[in-house]
């Protein structure tokens, strides 16, 4: 499938760093890279402990597949903490069958696929090809545990937005799923940066909030 004349524009390699923090203290580093040959590309996001949390070993997750006209098209994703294989779990997207398999813990579950699915690695970059420019966004994606529909909605456009890596021009988006499932996040993408994350806030169930922000961008 021909790739679109926006993923052309977008750049092959991007390297993102954040300083992550929890209820305001900082807990971890993370690297993420995106990386396309031809109409092949790789994910990976590393996300390292400081002090005590370095203890629990890194959090890995990687997504590759391909760059199409809808953008991209994951084959496989998987997330890894640490050594610990009982934590791992993978995605394999058959998009013949359109079918879905995800294994957690060693036990495998398949399920229909989606056209247009994402896994939580390749979403944000899905947006660096096909910018959110309606109000609202949904995107099936999948954590290699189960599937389902995230949506966004558009709260603030051009918000100026200051972090250690510079100031952004910024497109606000926060949670708009009906129901929760967790892993529920707030985003401040850069509008001229090809909206790539400046900001994430995830919210979870027992009150904490995870705070990423962007301490350097390299794309070419």
């Amino acid at each position: 499938m021909a790739i679109s004349n926006l993923a052309f524009a977008a750049p092959k390699n991007v390297t993102l760093t954040y300083q992550a923090t929890r209820n305001g203290k900082p807990f971890a580093n993370v690297t993420e890279t995106f990386k396309q040959i031809g109409d092949q590309y790789v994910i990976e996001s590393v996300t390292e402990g400081v002090g005590l949390a370095a203890l629990f070993g890194k959090r890995i997750l990687k997504s590759e597949g391909i760059v199409t006209a809808e953008g991209l098209e994951p084959k496989h994703f998987e997330q890894h903490q640490g050594d610990n294989e009982k934590k791992a779990v993978y995605a394999d997207f058959d998009w013949l069958a359109n079918q879905l398999r995800m294994t957690n813990k060693g036990n495998v579950t398949s399920v229909p696929l989606a056209k247009g699915t994402q896994d939580v690695a390749s979403f944000p970059y899905q947006w660096m090809l096909l910018p959110p420019k309606a109000d609202e966004v949904s995107l099936m994606i999948t954590t290699g545990k189960k599937q389902r529909i995230y949506s966004y909605k558009a709260i603030a456009r051009d918000v100026s937005l200051s972090v250690d890596a510079g100031q952004f021009k910024t497109l606000h988006l926060i949670n708009a799923s009906e129901t929760g499932g967790g892993n529920e996040k707030e985003f401040w993408l850069a509008v001229e940066r090809f909206y790539l994350p400046v900001k994430i806030i995830m919210r979870e169930e027992n009150g904490t909030a995870i705070e990423q922000t962007l301490t350097s961008i390299q794309t070419d």
